[in-house]
């Protein structure tokens, strides 16, 4: 078994770092929203008043997750208060967002201009409207240390129940650091955030920014759907720093190919992240005319907080030949502040300061993926690495049933726990499929014998789309007479797909646009 160390330092917390640096910088713009600037004195004034409407110790808060200043000012203002953020998608089913604010034990809820997005049944705490804001409005003594809960995210569970992880201040400070020197960031950067404010990826694009002084820039047009507008918003707003899904990448690499557009000369930096990096796309931007740009590729777990792993796969600081559209990329090597361990099966296992400090309520989860080790507690990851002489790990497979859809880890248990909850439903499996560079979620189902066939498919699809968000919907669900087992008598969910993908077989085969 192989280990390498890294720093255990404790990093500065993250609210005395982006204090220090609004009260030397007050006017520097901290965000700019659809072309209108904040700057760290107004963000800073704003995070404090909403500290002071929540009182101390808040316990869990809800806020709306949405890309719009009052998001950031919520994260900062909880956390100024001593409680833990906790974004919920307002668009999610209501069922989802009641299971999620059970699961994380919120007390209170945020409100915004829009009014009372989440509807729970919480403490409403209204954000406080500019005029209300006092110059300098008095802050509850920050009473919190190192171990406290910073952040509640969910990640997919086999229970059908969504899975809270519990993220200390600890974790987020260290991360925050060193994401900042990965990323090279000065007070000079823009960084465009574009990752969905309900997982861990927004934190890299907004942490390392407002600690370093840099400018973090939401617009509308980033979620577009255009990549000429895409494009024209990066050069229109100076973007330095883009931190995008792999598989957005790969689209963005077909966009410029075909078209023979430009990546714009503001930008320095390109983060990619959360899938495999096609090494087609790779041999393309190999060609294109993007040597300035650094493309890093990252690695990391909500478990583990953001980005664990990394390296330049292309750009002026990476080593080596162009990319043949034949090399698996790698993932990188730990970050300074990452303890990694390689088991004798190849299982990546994570610890250091970064690491969070469980799923909430779920004991039993909670050991089977967090152990303690003779040197420290470590995360197992589920994935498989390989090492090459230089230290590099490549990503080599999972080695349990788990997926990543749109960047998301997914359990399939999950669904299928959704699925055999309607009347209608024996048993289900569900695998995941690819197509065009992207994994989507199929699922074979096995329905009573009274079930009024005709319809169960979009009954199905209606029944998932009113309890769990889109990227846990399949993009096809099949009727089958039967399901696939093991040896062993469990569910083989691969040989489902073999068995029935592309080929009706008895069975009603129907694919469901979500």
């Amino acid at each position: 078994m192989s280990i390498i160390h890294g720093s255990l330092r404790v990093a500065p917390d993250l609210l005395d770092v982006f204090s220090d640096i609004a009260r030397r910088n007050p006017r520097r713009p901290a965000i700019v929203h659809n072309g209108r600037a904040l700057s760290y004195r107004r963000l800073l004034e704003s995070a404090n008043a909403l500290a002071g409407s929540l009182g101390p110790d808040p316990g869990t808060v809800a806020v709306p997750a949405a890309h719009a200043p009052e998001t950031v000012v919520a994260l900062l203002g909880v956390l100024t208060a001593g409680g833990t953020y906790c974004p919920v998608d307002p668009v999610f089913p209501a069922a989802r967002r009641h299971a999620m604010a059970a699961a994380a034990q919120c007390r209170a809820a945020v409100s915004g201009s829009s009014g009372d997005l989440l509807q729970l049944d919480t403490r409403l705490v209204e954000l406080p409207k500019p005029e209300e804001i006092p110059g300098d409005p008095p802050v509850h003594p920050l009473r919190t240390g190192p171990e406290q809960p910073a952040y509640i995210l969910f990640t997919s569970g086999s229970t059908g129940q969504p899975k809270p992880v519990v993220t200390p201040r600890r974790a987020v400070a260290a991360t925050a650091h060193a994401l900042g020197g990965l990323f090279g960031l000065t007070p000079e950067d823009r960084v465009l955030q574009f990752a969905s404010l309900n997982w861990d990826t927004c934190f890299e694009e907004i942490l390392p920014t407002l600690t370093t002084g840099a400018t973090l820039v939401m617009d509308r047009d980033a979620h577009s759907g255009s990549f000429p507008r895409f494009l024209r918003l990066v050069e229109r707003e100076r973007i330095t720093v883009l931190d995008l899904p792999t598989a957005f990448w790969h689209e963005l690499v077909h966009h410029l190919v075909d078209s023979g557009d430009r990546l714009p000369s503001c930008l320095r930096l390109l983060v990619i992240g959360g899938e495999p990096a096609g090494p087609a796309r790779l041999a393309d931007w190999s060609r294109l005319p993007t040597g300035g740009v650094r493309l890093l590729n990252t690695y990391g777990c909500t478990e583990t907080t953001q980005i664990t792993h990394a390296v330049d796969l292309a750009g002026p600081l990476a080593p080596g030949p162009a990319w043949d559209g034949t090399t698996r990329a790698p993932i990188g090597r730990a970050l300074p502040h990452v303890v990694e361990r390689l088991d004798e099966r190849g299982e990546l296992l994570i610890g250091g300061p970064a690491l969070a400090l469980g799923y909430l309520g779920l004991p039993e989860a909670t050991a089977a993926r967090f152990v303690t080790l003779d040197d420290g507690r470590f995360f197992r990851t589920g994935d498989r690495m390989s090492r090459d002489p230089d230290g590099l790990l490549t990503h080599q497979g999972r080695l349990d049933g788990e997926l990543k859809v749109r960047g998301i880890r997914v359990d399939p248990a999950e669904v299928e726990a959704h699925l055999t909850g309607h009347p209608d439903v024996t048993a289900a499996a569900v695998a995941g499929a690819t197509a065009a560079g992207r994994t989507t979620l199929v699922a074979y189902v096995v329905a009573r014998p009274q079930a009024p066939a005709g319809r169960l498919d979009h009954e199905l699809l209606s029944y998932l789309r009113a309890r769990v968000p889109g990227h846990l919907v399949p993009g096809r669900i099949t009727l089958v007479p039967r399901l696939v087992h093991t040896p062993s008598g469990k569910v083989d969910r691969a040989g489902c797909h073999l068995r029935y993908a592309g080929s009706p077989d008895g069975s009603k085969e129907t694919s469901l646009e979500h």
